[in-house]
């Protein structure tokens, strides 16, 4: 890996080809792409706004202004009037900067334990409580986390499955729950030394066992075309036939209401074939959203 870096960087503005081996069509193939080596500015939280009012947040990782650029992107969604859920889109972070990881919990409940870490000895012993401030109280949330999701990341998920605030969606988190310590040695050395461990709010130690999903969704493989024509066929309704009889019971503003939701669903559908757990997390919130409608 080190070797690999020191291949890939360089002045900036000059160029590196690099030849990637991914699938196309169903098949390993290299795909050769070349890049302008530049300064990489990355930004942590990334938003917008989904079907039927449901908010979409991914952290990338966890940053020192992840915290204020997440209250920042949910006064967005609530400025858009119709704010239903949030998606909070964790997997593959690799954690960070732990201090932004309890920020980002404590936005979402108001009070109670965050995170606790023990070591062999008590006075390595700490806690991390919530304030009583939240900037999102009543909507549901679903995080999605994969086994790319560590260390800060599984804090946030554990933290906000323990006070039942969140429904976890996906797959198990990586389980990198140490805590890590750099002691100086003489000269210019220094050693790093696990010191202590992290724990859930009701205990529960992320160490080699992770965060486990409360609904464990995997992403399946694409489909080949064959099978999709065949699907295709399967779903042919009444409508398609030749003669069928029109709706002719409802108003014009009526079945425009019924297709403009029709609409609404079908985008969302999409969205399974290229991000199955991202979609089953809407599917969740938006019956979420009916049930609480009729109530």
């Amino acid at each position: 890996l080190q070797e690999a870096i020191e291949i890939l960087r360089g002045p900036i503005g000059s160029a590196v080809t690099l030849g990637i081996l991914r699938e196309v069509e169903g098949e390993p193939q290299e795909v050769i792409v070349s890049l302008e080596r530049a300064v990489i500015r990355v930004t942590s939280v990334k938003h917008e706004m989904l079907p039927h009012g449901i908010g979409y947040l991914r952290i990338s990782q966890f940053q020192n202004r992840t915290g204020p650029d997440l209250i920042k992107a949910i006064s967005n969604f609530q400025s858009q009037g119709e704010f239903n859920g949030l998606i909070l889109d964790l997997r593959n972070n690799p954690g960070g900067v732990l201090s932004a990881a309890i920020e980002v919990t404590d936005a979402f409940i108001n009070g109670g334990l965050i995170v606790s870490t023990k070591g062999r000895d008590e006075f390595l012993d700490s806690k991390y409580e919530a304030t009583n401030e939240t900037i999102l109280a009543d909507q549901p949330i679903v995080v999605l986390i994969n086994g790319g999701s560590a260390s800060a990341a599984e804090i946030v998920a554990g933290a906000l499955q323990d006070h039942r605030r969140a429904i976890v969606v996906g797959t198990r988190s990586f389980g990198k729950g140490s805590v890590q310590t750099v002691m100086p040695l003489r000269g210019e050395g220094a050693m790093r030394l696990t010191t202590s461990r992290y724990y859930t709010p009701s205990g529960r130690s992320i160490q080699a066992l992770g965060v486990s999903p409360n609904i464990i969704v995997e992403q399946p493989k694409r489909k080949s075309a064959d099978s999709e024509e065949e699907e295709s066929r399967r779903n042919r309704s009444e409508a398609d036939l030749r003669g069928a009889l029109s709706n002719d019971s409802l108003s014009e503003d009526e079945i425009q209401q019924i297709e403009a939701d029709r609409l609404k669903a079908e985008n969302a559908a999409k969205l399974r074939e290229d991000d199955y757990q991202l979609a089953y997390a809407i599917d969740i919130l938006s019956g979420l959203s009916a049930i609480a409608i009729q109530n």
